[in-house]
């Protein structure tokens, strides 16, 4: 389950729902620094991590894989994966670079980690549809496992406001 952190009630679905399907659950939690465009604040992206491990411990988290940027994007870090025209449109189109930073990062994170499933929220479905072409025409032997949207009795989505992308 791959997360940026500042975990709420979808979260906690995602993990559930891997915990259904898989003999250990691990979920990732990396605040990525490509998928921000300079007028983004990476620095007030919400993070708790005593919250976020107490979440993840509570709904059946075997492992908690919280690499330090430096793991991730060493110095001389210079490959990025793209996926073609998918990106290029709806949030892609005002956001160009943000899409190139989630499947750069879901990419390493997935050779890390090596899961037989990822697990992702379909309240993102763009993100959703480029992760799976993604690992398509990459023939990355992952099954990406869309898990539905977790809604208050209000109807809005289970996500912090403060949000920039929810994971």
């Amino acid at each position: 389950v791959p997360t940026m952190g500042s975990l709420h009630k979808g979260h906690e679905e995602l993990i559930k729902r891997a915990r259904l399907m898989c003999k250990t659950v691990a979920v990732s939690i990396f605040v990525n620094p490509t998928q921000f465009a300079p007028n983004e604040d990476l620095n007030s992206y919400p993070r708790n991590f005593v919250n976020d491990r107490n979440l993840c411990i509570d709904n059946g988290a075997d492992i908690l894989f919280y690499p330090p940027i430096e793991e991730i994007y060493p110095d001389n870090f210079s490959t990025t994966v793209k996926v073609n025209k998918l990106t290029e449109v709806l949030e892609g189109k005002s956001r160009p670079s943000h899409f190139e930073g989630v499947t750069t990062i879901v990419a390493k994170l997935f050779m890390m980690i090596m899961p037989d499933f990822a697990f992702f929220g379909k309240k993102d479905a763009q993100q959703l549809i480029v992760i799976q072409k993604m690992t398509d025409d990459l023939n990355m032997p992952i099954s990406i496992i869309p898990v539905e949207t977790v809604r208050k009795p209000n109807g809005r989505s289970e996500e912090h406001t403060s949000e920039l992308q929810s994971h």
